[in-house]
C-alpha cells in the first residue's frame, strides 16, 4: 500500500471515530465516584469521644440528602441523638436515636446513621486520608418526612 493511500484512510477514520464517540457517548469508568461536597457543615462529639461530622454531601448522603428528603433543616436537631450512646453498631456503621418533643404536637424519634470510616460500605464515597464520612442520613422514625415543628 502506498504512503498517500494510508494517509487518506487515517484522515477518513479520525472523523468517523470522532462521530461515533459523539453519537454514542464516551463510556465513563464504572468506578467513577459520585460528586459530593465534603465540606463540613457541623460536627458533634459522641459520649465515646468520636467526632461525627455532618458534611454538605449530595442527594444520597449528608446534609443535602436529609434536609430535603427527610425535612431535617436544623443542625441542633442532630445533637439530640448524637449526644447519647450509640444505639446500634455494625463495624464502622453507627446508629444513634433520640427523642424530640413538643407539648402541642407530641414526640418523634430522630434517627441518625453515620459512617465512622474513610469510605462508605460500597466504596463509592471517600472522605480522604485521615477523614471520616460522618452522617449519612437523619430522619424521623416511622415517617418519610419529619413534621415541620421539629425545625422550630
Amino acid at each position: 500500500m502506498r504512503r498517500s493511500s494510508l494517509k487518506k484512510i487515517t484522515a477518513l477514520m479520525s472523523p468517523v471515530a470522532a462521530a461515533t464517540i459523539l453519537l454514542t457517548g464516551a463510556a465513563a469508568p464504572t468506578s467513577a465516584a459520585p460528586r459530593w461536597n465534603k465540606k463540613e457543615r457541623r460536627g458533634a462529639v459522641d459520649p465515646d469521644g468520636r467526632q461525627i461530622l455532618t458534611r454538605i454531601g449530595n442527594a444520597e448522603l449528608g446534609w443535602n440528602h436529609f434536609a430535603g428528603r427527610h425535612n431535617i433543616r436544623k443542625c441542633d436537631l442532630l445533637n439530640i441523638p448524637l449526644g447519647g450512646k450509640v444505639d446500634k453498631k455494625s463495624g464502622a456503621n453507627l446508629e444513634y436515636r433520640g427523642v424530640a418533643s413538643n407539648r402541642q404536637y407530641g414526640r418523634v424519634t430522630i434517627v441518625v446513621k453515620a459512617r465512622y470510616a474513610r469510605k462508605t460500605d460500597d466504596g463509592r464515597y471517600d472522605a480522604g486520608k485521615g477523614n471520616k464520612i460522618g452522617v449519612i442520613t437523619a430522619y424521623c422514625k416511622g415517617m418519610q418526612k419529619c413534621p415541620n415543628w421539629v425545625n422550630q
